[in-house]
């Protein structure tokens, strides 16, 4: 009868064990958030979001996405018409580790996911920093999950979210943005 009730307990203690890892794996990227309350649930649907440009460095490729109310905003002439994004126009990077196609090697296409960056204009709740508020979410694949970008990352982040002020202070002219819309 001991043992039967040993068994039990294992048995329970597994379960919980598995069923524990198997919800940290299954983590909702939308509970996520940089300090100052930027949250990756703000930006809920980006990956049905219309593509405004692509972009690659040595270490990483990306696609950057706009909402509707940026779209509208670059087919309007904006920044280089010099007015400003209006509040709620949102963006969204998606950087990829690089590999090269298996039957066409001269094409690179997206390996993993590495990390999403996202800006969102509000002026009045980002008024110190632009009208802008910025994060950086890097992606652990062996977790399933995301977490706020650190000083250790290239580029840094101050995970928080006024950390992109910094950069994007060069392109202040063109409200802070620096992807151009690529012509259709």
């Amino acid at each position: 009868m001991k043992s039967k009730g040993i068994v039990a307990v294992v048995i329970i203690v597994v379960s919980l064990a598995v069923a524990g890892s198997m919800a940290r794996a299954a983590q909702d990227k939308y509970t996520v958030n940089v300090r100052n309350g930027l949250a990756f649930s703000e930006f809920r649907g980006y990956e049905g979001w219309q593509t405004v440009s692509v972009s690659h460095s040595e270490k990483l490729i990306a696609v950057i996405l706009a909402n509707p109310v940026m779209i509208n905003a670059y087919q309007a002439g904006i920044p280089g018409n010099g007015k400003p994004f209006p509040d709620g126009a949102k963006m969204a990077k998606i950087h990829w580790t690089p590999k090269k196609h298996e039957t066409f090697t001269t094409t690179t296409v997206p390996a993993s996911l590495h990390d999403v960056d996202f800006m969102v204009k509000d002026s009045q709740r980002f008024a110190d920093s632009g009208g802008w508020g910025w994060g950086a979410f890097k992606y652990d694949a062996a977790s399933d999950t995301f977490t706020p970008g650190t000083l250790a990352d290239q580029p840094p982040q101050g995970n928080d979210a006024k950390c992109g002020l910094a950069c994007h202070t060069i392109v202040k002219t063109r409200d802070y943005v620096f992807t151009d819309y690529g012509k259709r």
